[in-house]
């Protein structure tokens, strides 16, 4: 079987853009602490553009921070359901390849689970022209942890159906960034990141689980027919390990953050 396109894969998520709002992850507050504390800045206040966001997870959390805030997001499905969740919260059309922005017009560039998506050749520059002096590009991934052993099962399942393919995190689980994170969000190495990982968890029902697994790109460009069997057994092994049909699901956030010099405009 021939593994889907990096493009494929991106643009899968219109079509499941309501199923992505109702079931995947959010963020913790102390994610937003240190977004901030490598900053070196508040976000209260400051102008953020928050770069494929999607269906507004991220956004909407950066808004509840104070921050003046601005969605960029490419897929029409994503924004649709975007502007259905969040009818308040400003939306334009476009991708960190080309932002639809001023120079030297944002204080932070935020991409949450969205970076991947882009060609660090073009969404490096791009975020160099739009950030002000002492700007900052945050980047961040739920990361599902591996010191957890019903999430390594999962992840094995999932590979042993699915394989492993390129262009963004791992089936599923998303469980890249257990390298050097910053050598494969900016490769020029224009930018100087610090990194931080901050863990967390919820607890939802297995369907829940389930749907959030569903919204993820593996399985949306392999079709309903192959997805639903794999689930049809993922909830008895689910069920084997979580009986009263409760999961808690453990994420590690993999944060990076890179500060524009004073002098970069």
């Amino acid at each position: 079987m021939t593994a889907p396109s990096h493009a494929a894969r991106a643009h899968s998520f219109n079509a499941a853009a309501a199923q992505y709002a109702a079931n995947r992850p959010s963020y913790p507050p102390a994610l937003f602490d240190a977004v901030e504390e490598l900053a070196g800045r508040s976000l209260t206040g400051a102008q953020v553009v928050d770069v494929g966001a999607g269906t507004g997870i991220a956004t909407a959390l950066l808004r509840d921070r104070g921050a003046e805030v601005l969605a960029v997001e490419p897929g029409a499905g994503m924004a649709a359901q975007f502007r259905h969740s969040h009818p308040g919260l400003p939306l334009v059309r476009g991708n960190g390849d080309a932002l639809p922005l001023a120079t030297s017009s944002a204080d932070f560039l935020t991409y949450a689970q969205a970076w991947h998506w882009t060609d660090p050749a073009r969404s490096v520059p791009e975020a160099l022209r739009v950030l002000r002096p002492g700007g900052a590009l945050a980047l961040w991934w739920n990361i599902t942890p591996l010191d957890i052993p019903w999430h390594v099962e999962q992840a094995v399942r999932i590979e042993r159906r699915f394989g492993l393919h390129s262009g963004g995190p791992a089936p599923a689980v998303e469980q890249q960034g257990r390298g050097d994170r910053a050598a494969r969000t900016d490769p020029s190495g224009r930018l100087a990141f610090t990194s931080r990982r901050v863990r967390w968890s919820r607890r939802v029902p297995v369907d829940t689980h389930l749907a959030n697994l569903g919204s993820h790109s593996v399985f949306l460009v392999h079709g309903a027919e192959a997805s639903t069997a794999f689930f049809d057994e993922e909830r008895r092994h689910l069920l084997d390990a979580f009986p009263g049909g409760t999961v808690e699901e453990t994420y590690d956030v993999d944060l990076v953050v890179a500060v524009t010099p004073a002098s970069e405009h």
